[in-house]
């Protein structure tokens, strides 16, 4: 008898000493198995917390689309990670989010499980039942001369009467898009958690001036909840075109010291550069970071020490962490055919309102016709 007894001590003990503390990304079972031994080693509450940490990071954190492929971009990202760096991170991406979340904080977004309900839950939070969606936008953060620089959305969850739905509790994903004649300028998620969502904040000076036809833009909204995704479209919001940016400013370009005309300057054209010049492709790389165009900012470089676009804008490691850019200084240091060195100088504005001034050299190379940033120090 004592012999079994002492083998099942060992196996017991052989397999509570199998249990992963760290994520293991390698395959999509791996990490489910390696979330699912660090949450068995937390208490009830901690374990309602971390479910609602990862879906924060698996919503927010990562640039996929569809579950799996959002699933897949959460492995690579928390590989390695402990409970603690997890907490860490989805703090972060909520504070960065304007999400009303923290780790140390009660529970608020419902029974959350990224990997999907093994068996069906009594209630779902996030199972409400509307007739419509609504958005409201006013202007807020008035200046005495500019006037207002920002528009607050605010959709609401409504019925068939218009009235708002009375709901809380639940962690809706909510997707904002803004449109300009069609084409995309902006867009940012968040989480309506109940009716008093404060929705999104527009910032007029985030805004890309020249993609901005007849100062007014087009906002979607989307609401997902379990049975049903609702959307709704606010056509011809006019914007505050004196609050914004302008789309040069204040970028000064130049080759030397001497503002005497060259012959590389275009008389046709005042000196402005052509397609070809790889300071287009520097400055075209700071002004959709400024603007927070992090996939168009991806798409002009070709530089293996960023890896993948969900590395380059990840919101606490990467570019995903800048608010806001003003350019001084772009020149170029050298050019021949295949390779180019520019310099360019200017501050950058981190989204806790740090603002650091940077002088950074960027390598570029002539990939088919193009130029793409390859390489990228900060002097």
């Amino acid at each position: 008898m004592r012999k079994y007894v002492l083998y099942f001590a060992m196996s017991l003990f052989l397999f509570i000493g199998c249990k992963k503390d760290a994520v293991d990304g390698t395959s999509m079972q791996a990490f489910q198995s390696s979330i699912n031994d660090m949450a068995s080693s937390l208490s009830t509450l901690q374990q309602i917390k971390f479910n609602e940490a990862l879906y924060i990071l698996k919503t927010f954190g990562v640039d996929a689309e569809g579950d799996i492929q959002e699933l897949n971009a959460l492995a690579k990202l928390l590989e390695g990670k402990k409970v603690p760096e997890i907490f860490a991170m989805a703090d972060a991406v909520a504070a960065e989010n304007g999400i009303d979340w923290t780790s140390n904080g009660p529970p608020s977004l419902g029974e959350m499980n990224i990997f999907g309900n093994v068996a069906a839950m009594e209630s779902d939070p996030n199972d409400i039942v509307a007739d419509g969606l609504s958005i409201t936008t006013r202007p807020v953060d008035v200046d005495t001369i500019l006037g207002p620089k920002a528009l607050q959305v605010i959709p609401r969850l409504v019925d068939n009467a218009g009235k708002n739905i009375d709901f809380s509790g639940a962690a809706l994903e909510t997707i904002m898009e803004v449109y300009s004649s069609g084409n995309l300028v902006s867009s940012s998620k968040n989480l309506m958690q109940n009716n008093n969502f404060t929705g999104f904040t527009i910032r007029f000076p985030n805004l890309p001036s020249d993609k901005i036809n007849d100062g007014r833009i087009d906002i979607t909204v989307t609401v997902k909840t379990t049975g049903k995704t609702y959307k709704m479209t606010k056509v011809g919001v006019p914007v505050n075109q004196k609050a914004m940016t302008q789309p040069s400013q204040p970028v000064i370009v130049q080759d030397s010291l001497s503002q005497e005309p060259s012959e590389n300057m275009d008389p046709l054209t005042n000196g402005t550069l052509p397609a070809t010049d790889p300071k287009n492709t520097v400055q075209k790389f700071l002004n959709n970071l400024s603007s927070q165009n992090l996939r168009a900012a991806f798409e002009v470089s070709d530089n293996p020490n960023w890896g993948s676009y969900e590395k380059f804008s990840n919101p606490t490691s990467g570019f995903g962490s800048v608010k806001s850019l003003s350019v001084k200084n772009i020149t170029s240091a050298s050019t021949t055919d295949t390779n180019a060195s520019v310099n360019a100088t200017y501050d950058v504005t981190d989204k806790s309102g740090n603002t650091s001034a940077v002088n950074v050299t960027f390598g570029l190379k002539n990939v088919n016709g193009e130029w793409k940033i390859s390489n990228y120090k900060i002097n």
